[in-house]
């Protein structure tokens, strides 16, 4: 599993403003839906912002998405009614601020990878999940993005992790 394979460059934002977790998947719930309707062309007057933050919300309830040294893996399934989209879409945030996410370290979090995935591929992606937190957690690229000054540099350095684990695999 690729960083990159859900990600693109425009789903990648720095120097985020939020002031809590629970405005940070507002957002992440706002901007997966805005971009379904752009690139994906879905009508998302019915799937609303809200539908995505709520379901990233019931999510976090569960138990925090946190998974330490300051890094956040937000992740839920879609609402229902994008059916015909069948792969995950992912965002990275560099947050300005750290914030408070609950996380078992108790370290704020500010680098922040969002997914959301089809109602009918979640087993599909479970694996996904633990390879991108497996490689997020390496100290060194953490340091790598938090010194990164735009969103080009943080996908340059993500499509390079991803170059390097297709070498050695």
């Amino acid at each position: 599993m690729q960083l990159t394979e859900f990600l693109t460059p425009e789903h990648i934002y720095c120097d985020v403003v939020v002031s809590s977790k629970k405005r940070l998947l507002e957002l992440a719930g706002k901007t997966v839906a805005e971009s379904l309707q752009l690139e994906y062309s879905l009508n998302t007057k019915e799937m609303c912002p809200v539908s995505c933050f709520e379901n990233l919300f019931k999510r976090e309830k569960l138990g925090s998405t946190s998974i330490g040294n300051g890094i956040a893996l937000p992740h839920a399934k879609l609402p229902s009614d994008c059916e015909e989209l069948n792969q995950p879409i992912a965002l990275f945030f560099k947050l300005e601020q750290s914030i408070d996410y609950e996380a078992s370290d108790n370290k704020e979090v500010d680098l922040v990878y969002a997914m959301m995935f089809p109602e009918g591929c979640c087993e599909k992606y479970k694996g996904c999940l633990q390879q991108i937190a497996q490689k997020l957690s390496d100290k060194a690229l953490a340091k790598q993005l938090r010194t990164a000054q735009s969103a080009d540099e943080i996908w340059q350095i993500l499509a390079y992790i991803d170059r390097q684990s297709e070498t050695e695999e």
